[in-house]
């Protein structure tokens, strides 16, 4: 059986597409594969799988074929990994050291880079390859700079660059940057319009869309045919509440061209964080308006007059922290007399998307309390408190000796730095040959390598403890502050509390029992 099998592994970006050179390898991913099988099988290598990606980004960690090949390796399917240079498998320096030096040496696979060279089976390699990972990281973000100076002027130019268009508009085939009207769509915005002017509410509007069969945005582009990727669950494409109140809250329906709402903090960043709004980029009259200027102040005017965070202008203790357990969504608020309730309201949307989470605020603030107090009872509990301390000793004692071992192992590893310098001297002077220099250093070397493997994985176990522990005594300092506490409030919530999880009781009686919940705590 042949013990060399190698994965091939492609990939063409779109910044490949636009090389002025047409013959240039990279300009194709059949030509990519051609090459690396060519090169597979000069070198007597047994091919199990070709991977690869077509339009991505090296610095994308998402990459379909990427991801397969990475737990396919992980599983020993094979044990050499070729492409046609380092950058094509990825242009991030992090992931060079993580996956190429880390994983791929624990797991016994040997990297190939065709073009550039790149092979971890060659001594003395790897800080060409790591110089070749560092340019790569600077290619990266010298690129996301640019692009970001392009996209900000294009943006201040009222040029749309978007990879959809808002809802009820299209991209214009014949204006790069320009929307034109989606007539189909247009006639619902404007609907939505109309009837909250007549007085209709937001859920009554969504519920009225749903009845009526109309698709919301994001099933509506898929049926056109467009590669949108939203919620796939069965409410994903129904009309909510806050899909209408983003509609009746954007002004690019009346010609202005709105963007830079949401920016990334770095290149690397895959979350993108909310920009205040008068920093928005707002340009007036870029396109055709779909609502009348009269009819969107009457719409603005009203929503004014609606917004209330509660009856009383003060925000719940548990706004933003309650989920339905069937749909995931948010539970909104409500009132019924003196008392609040919280429920989801995607049953309101349509009878069978959801079960509607439901509960008393009352019930939930007393269920809360009450875990909260029981868990800060076993907590500080004198006899869990003396087996805490034990383990705590042991931990602590564990630790000491995980640094002792690190500590002997650098000081090992300067000792044969040492002992290499001194060796190459003793070779220069001609006290060894080159042939004892060369067999000293091999010897050197792999010793030294082995200390510092060993050093890395002692500095990963002692880094792993003095965070547990740091979360052990922040645990400990929250509980503490919140001993004995009878009424909870807003503060205590977001302090203490991520997001609970709350489902419907089957009994009617309120009192009867409450329904299931998942509190999820921050500690």
């Amino acid at each position: 059986m042949n013990n060399n099998i190698v994965a091939i592994y492609s990939r063409l970006s779109e910044e490949d597409r636009n090389k002025l050179n047409e013959s240039d390898d990279s300009q194709s991913i059949q030509n990519q594969k051609s090459m690396l099988i060519t090169y597979a099988m000069s070198q007597g290598w047994e091919i199990y799988n070709i991977y690869s990606d077509d339009d991505y980004k090296g610095s994308d960690r998402n990459r379909p074929a990427f991801k397969q090949l990475m737990q396919d390796a992980e599983n020993r399917k094979f044990n050499i990994v070729l492409c046609k240079s380092q950058a094509r498998f990825t242009r991030e320096l992090e992931l060079v050291e993580k996956i190429i030096h880390g994983q791929f040496v624990e797991w016994g696979i040997r990297f190939v880079g065709y073009a550039d060279n790149a092979d971890t089976s060659v001594a003395g390699n790897k800080k060409a390859r790591q110089i070749n990972g560092l340019v790569n990281e600077w290619y990266l973000e010298d690129l996301s700079d640019n692009i970001k100076t392009v996209l900000t002027d294009h943006r201040k130019k009222g040029m749309h660059i978007g990879s959809f268009a808002l809802y009820g508009y299209q991209k214009d085939p014949e204006r790069k940057g320009h929307l034109i009207i989606d007539e189909e769509a247009a006639e619902t915005v404007k609907l939505v319009f109309e009837l909250y002017a007549s007085g209709m509410g937001r859920t009554a509007i969504a519920r009225y869309l749903n009845e009526q069969g109309i698709p919301n945005p994001t099933e509506y582009k898929r049926q056109q045919g467009l590669r949108y990727h939203g919620t796939s669950a069965q409410y994903g494409t129904l009309w909510k509440y806050y899909s209408v109140s983003n509609m009746l809250h954007n002004e690019m329906y009346i010609g202005n061209m709105v963007q830079g709402k949401y920016k990334n903090p770095t290149y690397k960043s895959k979350s993108s964080k909310p920009v205040p709004k008068e920093q928005w980029i707002r340009v007036e009259g870029t396109h055709e308006a779909i609502i009348e200027r009269d009819l969107w102040n009457k719409v603005q005017d009203m929503l004014a007059a609606r917004t209330k965070p509660m009856c009383t202008g003060e925000i719940g203790i548990f706004a933003g922290k309650t989920r339905c357990m069937y749909c995931g969504y948010a539970l909104r608020s409500c009132k019924n007399r003196e008392y609040r309730y919280l429920r989801c309201t995607s049953r309101f949307f349509d009878k069978e998307s959801c079960k509607g989470a439901f509960i008393a605020q009352r019930f939930l603030e007393q269920a809360v309390l009450d875990e909260l107090n029981n868990i800060i009872s076993q907590y500080f509990d004198e006899e869990a408190a003396r087996e805490k301390l034990s383990v705590e000793r042991e931990h602590e004692l564990h630790k000491t000796k995980l640094q002792k071992e690190a500590a002997g192992c650098r000081k090992r590893i300067s000792e044969l730095e040492h002992a290499l310098k001194s060796l190459y001297l003793d070779k220069t002077k001609g006290i060894i040959t080159e042939q004892e220099f060369l067999d000293f250093k091999t010897a050197f070397v792999e010793d030294m390598e082995g200390y510092k493997k060993k050093l890395a994985e002692l500095e990963q176990q002692i880094d792993l403890w003095r965070k547990e522990t740091d979360e052990a005594h922040s645990i400990k300092n929250i509980l503490q502050k919140y001993r004995n506490i009878k009424k909870l409030n807003r503060t205590i919530v977001d302090a203490l509390i991520d997001y609970i999880e709350i489902g419907r009781s089957e009994s009617k009686a309120h009192k009867a029992d409450l329904p299931p919940m998942i509190i999820h705590w921050k500690f």
